[in-house]
Parts: structure tokens; C-alpha cells; sequence
């Protein structure tokens, strides 16, 4: 894990953090897959990403690579047997829902090529991938132009004590909702969490709202440990969009 939390510059031979991933899960499946533009933890049981963590920059937020010319495709990193495939997703009424957006890779070929792995999807409601995960994306667009970079993690939430809705022959996990915190560097440091439920009903961005602590304590993941422990428990303890 110590390797995916450190990148080595071998030219000024330099240790850069790389801040947006969790801590390492211990009470769940978990396969780290580092990609172009983001990490992704994969679970084996579910078929879908425990979450998935990206270093969003301004220069990132444009590109000429454009995800029509794109498919969606197995990971071939995850054994044929534990991975989901799009017949899990045909007929299932959900979305094939990235988490890493293809938005946030059209600066790179691969990168924009390597969103549509399904170690990076989720099946998500139409509505709610069409119209409030669409504008929270445009929105940490937005958020890393006027920052320079953002940190991001977001993933999916499942409910521990209902009975697992599944699709396709693979079985793929639905969540009952999603997660995305959101930490900013420059200056004082902040953070932002949301959550918005798995349904095709609007949903207020200013009612998703989270504090980083919640999102914690409801998924059991430990986000941006890589922070000094004082600047941490502030961050994390508090969010207000209006600070944005």
C-alpha cells in the first residue's frame, strides 16, 4: 500500500503524496488497480468499485479526447469470473454509472479509454446519473479551475442489513446510494461530502450535503489519511457548500 501512497519522481528523486487515496480496507474484498487518471478499489464480491480516487487539476478538466468514441469494457486485470460484463447491465433498467468520470479524462487517450473499464462502474438510476451526478461532476470541474486541483473520492454505499439487489447473471452489486468527498489544498485547507440516493427523484444538492466524518462513519472508509492528523479532523468534521 505504501507504494500507492507514494509517487517517486526519479528526475529530482522528490516523494509526492498522493492525497485523494483512503486508507487500506480491512473489512471488505479489495483490489487496487492504478490507472492513467485514477485508483480504483475493486471488490470481487460486489463487481463494482469500492471507490474510486482521483487528483483532478485544472489542465485535466480539457482535452480533445471525447467519450463517443469510446466503449465500455471488462477489465481484463480481474479474473473473467469476477468482473461484470455489459450483459449484466442489458435490460437492467440502470445506468452503466462511472465513477471516475469520462469528463475528468479527456486529456489523455488512455486515460478516457480506461473510465469505461468496469472496475470504475456502477449501476446507477438514469435520473439521477443524467441530472444530479452530472452537475456535482460539472460542479468539481468548476471547483478544480478555480483552485488549480481538487482531491476526489466517490464510490458507492450499500445498506449492510437489507438483502443485496443484484443485475445480470454476474450478480453485480446495486447500491442503495453514492458517496463523493471532495478535499481542496490551496490555502486553508477544506473538504466537502455528498451523498444522494440510487432513485430517479430530485434530489437538492444543497440537501446531499455531508461532512467528511459522516461519510466516514456510514462506509467505513478512511479518507485523506495522508493529511497531518490536526488539519484532518478539521476538515473532516465540518462542510458547508456555501464555502465553495
Amino acid at each position: 500500500m505504501l507504494a500507492l501512497m507514494l509517487t517517486i519522481s526519479s528526475c529530482q528523486g522528490q516523494v509526492s503524496v498522493k492525497y485523494e487515496l483512503p486508507a487500506k480496507l480491512k473489512d471488505r474484498p479489495e483490489r487496487i488497480l492504478q490507472r492513467v487518471g485514477y485508483t480504483t478499489s475493486y471488490n470481487e464480491q460486489t463487481k463494482t468499485p469500492n471507490w474510486v480516487a482521483w487528483h483532478l487539476t485544472k489542465a485535466h478538466t480539457y482535452g480533445k479526447n471525447q467519450r463517443k468514441q469510446e466503449v465500455f469494457t471488462e477489465d481484463e486485470d480481474i479474473a473473467k469470473s469476477l468482473r461484470a460484463t455489459n450483459m449484466d447491465y442489458y435490460n437492467s433498467r440502470y445506468d452503466r454509472g462511472h465513477m471516475c468520470p469520462a469528463g475528468d479524462n479527456k486529456w489523455d487517450k488512455e486515460a478516457m479509454r480506461q473510465s469505461f473499464l468496469f472496475t470504475n462502474i456502477c449501476p446507477q438510476n438514469h435520473g439521477l446519473n443524467k441530472y444530479e451526478w452530472n452537475d456535482l461532476e460539472i460542479l468539481c470541474r468548476d471547483w478544480a479551475r478555480k483552485y488549480g486541483a481538487i482531491d476526489i473520492v466517490c464510490g458507492p454505499i450499500y445498506e449492510r442489513n437489507s438483502a443485496p439487489k443484484t443485475i445480470g447473471k454476474g450478480k453485480v452489486r446495486v447500491p442503495e446510494a453514492f458517496f463523493k468527498v471532495v478535499l481542496c489544498r490551496q490555502g486553508k485547507a477544506k473538504a466537502i461530502g455528498f451523498i444522494y440516493r440510487n432513485e430517479g427523484v430530485k434530489q437538492l444538492m444543497s440537501e446531499a450535503v455531508r461532512s467528511v466524518d459522516e461519510i466516514e462513519r456510514l462506509t467505513g472508509i478512511d479518507f485523506f489519511p495522508s493529511l497531518d492528523d490536526q488539519t484532518e479532523a478539521r476538515v473532516e468534521a465540518y462542510s458547508n457548500l456555501s464555502d465553495w
